[in-house]
């Protein structure tokens, strides 16, 4: 994308209702916003549309820890296609008086003429990114948001300034980030730019203009019930309750097989040292008892490998999608909610006696405000399931090569204890 792309708000639906206006940014916009801004529906709308995704390589990588280093990557052979990018990075650890906290460097590079320079470099803490979600939601309640990693943890079982959660937590805010920049329309917010670009984020003061779209969706959550869902919709929410079952079961079992991995590892680490000691007193066994220890501690290294990338790069993922489960879930209720209002005003106008009176525009507004959240949500389905593919494909092509790479490791360190027993076999037999 060019940096003379129009500054519009392009609607993500599909082609065939691409056309649609979108009521909730028009109508609370036309006040103060000039027309080439307000109109999602203008000619330079197909050229803000996005890619959705990213291409993926089906070779095997390296490791599974290079899983996120890789979709960076993916973004870089893209690169022809988008102009802006954001990295989250640099994490430091803030003590004073009052809190101890940890900020995170965001460095957002960009063509985008919303942007009044090509670099920007600003420190955030969760709680910027957490205001930030919250602002998306406010201001595109038709559209995904992506999830952020939860905030609390447990005390006593995870140490929240430890470099292990530390790296976990950049890992995720660095995804949320670059979802947010990847997709058509949130990217093109305007607490995102702020978020990117100022220097001091002024939480409070917010843009009252977007958070007016946000509330024409709320106040319709409750005196409303809908009768059914449509058919394609009803299908997403049971897709989605089966994907949150399977999810949580496999989940549960990694957990398991982690907390095994741990106990096994630490017996291990206890029981290669018995024959190394027990070599002191066997000179006919001293080589072979030594190689023995050897080859427990390099087992030993590999396992210990192999369960931090399940913790660190597998059970990661797991839990993003748990949560963006929920956001899906969250932006169906409201369309729901949207479609039952309309059912509602539309029953009282078939049902009037006066028939010749035209129908009322608050009825045409809501049949609108349906529409639009139908296109969005497609969209945003259509674009969640691709990136679900992608991250799943490489997320199981990563175990695949750490178990593969574990047992190698521990297949060659075996091997190399052959030759050490049949040296001795071949002296014995020579004295005899």
């Amino acid at each position: 994308m060019s940096a003379g792309t129009p500054r519009s708000l392009p609607s993500s639906g599909q082609k065939p209702i691409q056309d649609i206006c979108h009521p909730l940014s028009a109508e609370e916009c036309a006040l103060s916003r000039s027309p080439d801004v307000l109109n999602p529906c203008s000619a330079g709308e197909r050229d803000l549309i996005l890619p959705n995704g990213t291409p993926v390589d089906t070779s095997s990588p390296a490791s599974s820890s290079s899983l996120l280093n890789r979709l960076q990557l993916d973004d870089d052979l893209d690169g022809e296609t988008r102009d802006l990018f954001v990295t989250v990075d640099d994490p430091k650890k803030h003590v004073s008086t009052m809190e101890t906290y940890i900020t995170y460097r965001v460095c957002t590079k960009t063509t985008r003429t919303e942007f009044d320079l090509p670099e920007y470099s600003v420190r955030r803490r969760y709680q910027d990114f957490d205001w930030l979600r919250n602002k998306l939601e406010e201001s595109q309640p038709t559209h995904l948001i992506p999830p952020l990693p939860e905030k609390f943890v447990m005390k006593g079982v995870v140490d929240r300034f430890s470099e292990e959660f530390v790296e976990t937590r950049r890992k995720a805010l660095d995804k949320f980030l670059k979802r947010v920049a990847d997709h058509p329309v949130l990217s093109f917010n305007e607490h995102f730019n702020a978020f990117l670009s100022a220097k001091d984020l002024n939480k409070r003061q917010g843009l009252a203009l977007l958070t007016k779209m946000g509330e024409s969706v709320k106040y319709v959550t409750g005196g409303y019930k809908l009768r059914a869902r449509p058919v394609e919709f009803a299908a997403m929410g049971d897709y989605l309750d089966v994907f949150t079952q399977k999810l949580g079961t496999i989940d549960r079992i990694a957990q398991r097989i982690i907390k095994e991995q741990s106990e096994f590892l630490m017996e291990l680490r206890e029981y290669g040292p018995v024959y190394s000691s027990w070599s002191s007193f066997e000179e006919d066994l001293h080589d072979p008892l030594e190689g023995v220890s050897g080859c427990v501690s390099n087992c030993s290294s590999a396992l210990e490998e192999l369960t931090e990338d399940m913790s660190e790069d597998f059970l990661p993922v797991l839990r993003e999608y748990v949560l963006y489960i929920e956001s899906m879930k969250n932006v169906l209720k409201k369309r729901d909610q949207v479609q039952a209002e309309y059912e509602t005003k539309l029953e009282a106008v078939v049902f009037r006696e006066d028939k010749k009176t035209p129908v009322p525009s608050d009825v045409e507004k809501c049949q609108d405000r349906v529409e639009c959240f139908n296109a969005d949500l497609k969209a945003d389905w259509d674009r969640w399931q691709n990136n679900k593919r992608q991250d799943f494909r490489q997320l199981l092509t990563g175990m695949a090569d750490k178990n593969i790479q574990y047992y190698e490791k521990c297949l060659a360190a075996w091997e190399s204890l052959i030759p050490l027993l049949q040296d001795k076999q071949d002296a014995k037999g020579e004295t005899n």
